[in-house]
């Protein structure tokens, strides 16, 4: 007794399959992705009773006392709305204090407190989130790659740019 030949896959099937494997084991990384956010954050949050977005603020001001509005919001990388949102809760919990000392007395310089040091030992690293430092550490030619990949990915979803501009500590 024979046994019946094997038939070959045929080509576009094994692509259509890999294709599909692909998607998933991509899926699942922006799974494991979107999963250390949340983690850190939440981490964040449970060591210092403010969101992760408000200690990145908060450490930001630290690192550049007398800092203004402006360029906080250009140091997170955020809509200056959103960084004046971030700055009324550290205000409200009296983390920070904001001063009108320049030529412009309509610009607030704002300067961290010693509540808020003492706020930022109690907060594990990073204070920029997991992804941002992780992108930091990354080499220059991976990283244009993934931006370029993900540029691909974005177009297809057709997604807002103004979401671009929120901290992950805020999603």
């Amino acid at each position: 007794m024979t046994t019946p030949a094997k038939r070959p896959k045929s080509r576009a099937k094994s692509t259509e399959s890999n294709g599909a494997d692909s998607a998933v084991q991509v899926l699942r990384h922006f799974r494991s992705v979107f999963n250390a956010v949340k983690t850190h954050f939440q981490q964040v949050e449970k060591r210092a009773g403010i969101g992760g977005a408000q200690v990145w603020a908060l450490s930001t001001i630290q690192g550049q006392p007398s800092i203004g509005m402006n360029d906080l919001a250009l140091a997170l990388d955020i809509h200056q709305s959103t960084a004046s949102n971030l700055v009324k809760g550290l205000l409200k919990l009296e983390l920070i204090k904001a001063e009108k000392n320049g030529p412009d007395k309509r610009a607030v310089q704002l300067y961290i407190l010693p509540s808020g040091r003492s706020l930022l030992k109690k907060v594990p690293g990073p204070f920029s989130g997991v992804v941002p430092k992780a992108l930091s550490e990354m080499d220059p030619k991976t990283l244009l790659r993934l931006e370029k990949d993900l540029s691909a990915l974005l177009k297809r979803l057709n997604t807002d740019d103004r979401a671009a501009k929120t901290p992950l500590g805020s999603l």
